[in-house]
Protein backbone atom coordinates (compact mmCIF):
# COMPACT_ATOMS: atom_id res chain seq x y z
CA UNK A 1 0.00 0.00 0.00
CA UNK A 2 1.10 3.36 -1.04
CA UNK A 3 2.55 5.75 1.97
CA UNK A 4 0.20 8.54 0.91
CA UNK A 5 -3.16 6.20 1.58
CA UNK A 6 -1.69 5.03 5.01
CA UNK A 7 -0.76 8.92 6.20
CA UNK A 8 -4.24 9.80 4.59
CA UNK A 9 -5.85 7.13 6.96
CA UNK A 10 -4.18 8.48 9.93
CA UNK A 11 -4.54 12.03 9.34
CA UNK A 12 -8.31 11.91 8.78
CA UNK A 13 -8.80 9.03 11.63
CA UNK A 14 -6.92 11.52 14.00
CA UNK A 15 -9.09 14.35 13.12
CA UNK A 16 -12.09 12.41 12.72
CA UNK A 17 -11.16 11.67 16.40
CA UNK A 18 -11.27 15.65 17.55
CA UNK A 19 -14.71 15.73 15.66
CA UNK A 20 -16.28 12.94 17.69
CA UNK A 21 -14.89 14.63 20.64
CA UNK A 22 -16.92 17.92 19.18
CA UNK A 23 -20.31 16.27 17.86
CA UNK A 24 -20.80 13.48 19.88
CA UNK A 25 -19.15 14.66 23.40
CA UNK A 26 -18.79 18.01 23.58
CA UNK A 27 -22.12 19.70 21.83
CA UNK A 28 -25.65 18.84 24.08
CA UNK A 29 -23.37 16.75 26.45
CA UNK A 30 -25.98 17.64 29.50
CA UNK A 31 -28.55 15.87 26.75
CA UNK A 32 -26.94 12.54 26.97
CA UNK A 33 -28.21 12.37 30.85
CA UNK A 34 -31.75 13.37 29.80
CA UNK A 35 -32.31 9.42 29.79
CA UNK A 36 -30.05 7.63 31.67
CA UNK A 37 -30.89 4.59 31.94
CA UNK A 38 -29.98 3.52 27.94
CA UNK A 39 -26.19 3.62 29.33
CA UNK A 40 -24.68 0.85 30.07
CA UNK A 41 -24.45 0.93 34.08
CA UNK A 42 -20.71 0.96 33.85
CA UNK A 43 -20.50 4.45 31.59
CA UNK A 44 -22.53 6.09 33.82
CA UNK A 45 -20.44 5.62 36.69
CA UNK A 46 -17.21 6.73 34.31
CA UNK A 47 -15.80 3.41 34.80
CA UNK A 48 -16.23 1.91 31.04
CA UNK A 49 -15.29 5.24 29.76
CA UNK A 50 -11.75 4.50 28.69
CA UNK A 51 -12.39 1.30 27.11
CA UNK A 52 -15.39 2.63 25.02
CA UNK A 53 -13.36 5.54 23.72
CA UNK A 54 -10.55 3.86 22.59
CA UNK A 55 -12.81 0.88 20.80
CA UNK A 56 -14.89 3.91 18.73
CA UNK A 57 -11.28 5.74 18.16
CA UNK A 58 -10.20 2.18 16.62
CA UNK A 59 -13.23 2.22 14.72
CA UNK A 60 -13.40 5.91 13.61
CA UNK A 61 -9.67 4.63 11.81
CA UNK A 62 -11.78 2.08 10.17
CA UNK A 63 -13.95 4.37 8.92
CA UNK A 64 -11.95 6.57 7.29
CA UNK A 65 -9.60 3.62 5.80
CA UNK A 66 -13.03 2.55 4.28
CA UNK A 67 -13.90 5.83 3.08
CA UNK A 68 -10.71 6.10 1.65
CA UNK A 69 -10.14 2.88 -0.08
CA UNK A 70 -13.56 3.33 -1.50
CA UNK A 71 -12.23 6.32 -2.97
CA UNK A 72 -9.37 4.54 -4.37
CA UNK A 73 -10.99 1.68 -5.70
CA UNK A 74 -13.69 3.19 -7.49
CA UNK A 75 -10.44 5.28 -9.28
CA UNK A 76 -11.89 8.65 -8.56
CA UNK A 77 -9.67 11.42 -8.21
CA UNK A 78 -11.42 14.68 -8.65
CA UNK A 79 -12.43 16.35 -5.35
CA UNK A 80 -16.43 16.38 -6.27
CA UNK A 81 -16.58 13.04 -7.12
CA UNK A 82 -14.93 12.11 -4.28
CA UNK A 83 -16.94 14.05 -1.72
CA UNK A 84 -19.72 12.24 -3.93
CA UNK A 85 -18.75 9.29 -2.58
CA UNK A 86 -18.04 10.00 0.99
CA UNK A 87 -21.74 11.71 1.16
CA UNK A 88 -23.53 8.53 -0.06
CA UNK A 89 -21.36 6.38 1.99
CA UNK A 90 -22.67 8.41 5.15
CA UNK A 91 -26.13 8.58 3.47
CA UNK A 92 -25.80 4.55 3.50
CA UNK A 93 -24.55 3.72 6.61
CA UNK A 94 -24.35 6.19 9.36
CA UNK A 95 -27.49 8.89 8.28
CA UNK A 96 -29.96 5.93 8.09
CA UNK A 97 -28.52 3.93 11.10
CA UNK A 98 -28.62 6.82 13.79
CA UNK A 99 -31.85 8.17 12.09
CA UNK A 100 -33.47 5.05 12.70
CA UNK A 101 -32.08 4.25 16.19
CA UNK A 102 -33.63 7.48 16.59
CA UNK A 103 -37.23 6.30 15.79
CA UNK A 104 -36.80 2.95 18.24
CA UNK A 105 -34.36 4.23 20.97
CA UNK A 106 -34.76 6.36 24.24
CA UNK A 107 -32.34 8.93 22.50
CA UNK A 108 -32.38 12.90 22.41
CA UNK A 109 -33.15 14.04 18.93
CA UNK A 110 -30.50 16.43 19.14
CA UNK A 111 -28.18 14.01 20.25
CA UNK A 112 -28.89 12.14 16.56
CA UNK A 113 -28.81 15.11 14.82
CA UNK A 114 -25.27 16.07 16.36
CA UNK A 115 -23.76 11.98 16.19
CA UNK A 116 -25.28 12.46 12.25
CA UNK A 117 -23.80 15.33 11.49
CA UNK A 118 -20.63 14.02 13.10
CA UNK A 119 -20.55 11.38 10.80
CA UNK A 120 -20.90 13.53 7.91
CA UNK A 121 -17.94 15.79 9.05
CA UNK A 122 -15.76 12.47 9.61
CA UNK A 123 -16.68 11.03 6.24
CA UNK A 124 -15.91 14.38 4.36
CA UNK A 125 -12.80 14.76 5.96
CA UNK A 126 -11.81 11.28 4.95
CA UNK A 127 -13.05 12.09 1.65
CA UNK A 128 -10.60 15.13 1.37
CA UNK A 129 -7.45 13.11 2.64
CA UNK A 130 -8.23 10.95 0.05
CA UNK A 131 -8.07 13.04 -2.77
CA UNK A 132 -5.10 14.54 -1.51
CA UNK A 133 -3.62 11.41 -1.76
CA UNK A 134 -5.10 9.87 -4.17
CA UNK A 135 -5.24 12.98 -6.79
Amino acid sequence: MDWRLIAAIAVAGTLGSFTDWLFMGVLFHERYNRYPEVWWPGLRQKAGDVRAIVIASVLGYVTSAAVILLCLFTGLTSLDGILVVALLAWIAGPLVMQVTNGFWIKFDPLLTLSHSIGYLVRFLIAGVAAWVALG
